[in-house]
């Protein structure tokens, strides 16, 4: 105890100089947006390269199951192509036919979170291969989430298992939608709310994404009705959705952009501009 109380004194100049410094750049980070910005780049760089490090490790001993997951998605591909496009009524999930206006940006989950109120993902895809905010994620069963940060080489989820997510979903049987609620527990299933009551829900109905904005083009699988019940009284259900994608174990992600999506997004704040 006596060293470590001489330590300090003996740096106490340099110790106090340190304190200070560190509180400056806070501070300076606090106030200025262009620095916060460099501020989360930097952050995702180093936590990537960390995550990235760890990624391999733990890849080596799952590759036998990502394997098997490859080998079936490989072998539904082969069927839509020889087929026409149609997928056969036996397979258990619905796949869309999207259209040229999306591009399609393999990558791997090198981190993943499931278990908090806001839960987020990293790949190991960034800016350098043209992956931008606001461009869905899609595992090869459904949908994961929307990139929220991006640096040169990385990028950040933020998953459907975000308190802050609401991605806009809908029935495939009847086209009713709500969106996606997250409140925790059980990382398989998610809540879907606003959908009225005067629609029709049975168990098993079908989720797909809407398509009501440039990240998700339309009937993008998302996992089917697990419970649901209107006991309140209100005018909505309560739904709970059983997700396609276990987002427990899930490894290799899909970024889809929209190639208009620029141009869509500058024409819709044009209008709202001149409503205000």
């Amino acid at each position: 105890m006596q060293q470590i109380l001489s330590f300090f004194i003996r740096n106490k100049n340099f110790l106090l100089f340190a304190l200070l410094f560190g509180i400056s750049i806070a501070l300076t980070i606090s106030s200025h947006s262009y620095h916060q910005s460099k501020a989360v780049t930097s952050a995702n760089f180093l936590s990537g390269g960390i995550y990235q490090l760890k990624s391999s490790i733990t890849d080596y001993f799952d590759l036998k199951q990502q394997n098997e997951l490859l080998i079936q998605e490989n072998a539904e591909l082969r069927f839509l192509i020889e087929n026409g496009g149609f997928r056969h009524a036996m397979m258990p999930i619905d796949t869309t036919v999207v259209d040229s206006n999306y591009t399609f940006v393999p990558a791997r989950i090198i981190n993943n979170s499931y278990t908090k109120s806001k839960n987020n993902l990293t790949l190991d895809k960034g800016r350098n291969d043209s992956i931008l905010v606001d461009m869905g994620v899609l595992s090869p069963q459904g949908v994961i989430g929307i990139i929220n940060s991006t640096s040169g080489n990385y990028a950040t989820v933020q998953s459907v298992l975000n308190s802050n997510s609401h991605v806009v979903a809908k029935f495939k049987k009847s086209d009713h939608y709500g969106y996606l609620s997250w409140n925790g527990g059980d990382p398989n299933l998610i809540g879907l709310i606003e959908i009225p009551r005067l629609a029709p829900v049975a168990l098993g109905d079908t989720i797909v994404t809407d398509g009501r904005s440039t990240i998700f083009p339309e009937g993008v699988p998302i996992g089917t009705v697990h419970n649901f019940n209107n006991d309140s009284g209100d005018d909505y259900y309560t739904i709970n959705v059983k997700l396609f994608t276990d987002m427990t174990s899930v490894k290799n992600a899909y970024v889809i952009g929209h190639r208009d999506a620029d141009e869509i997004q500058q024409l819709e704040n044009e209008i709202e501009d001149e409503d205000q």
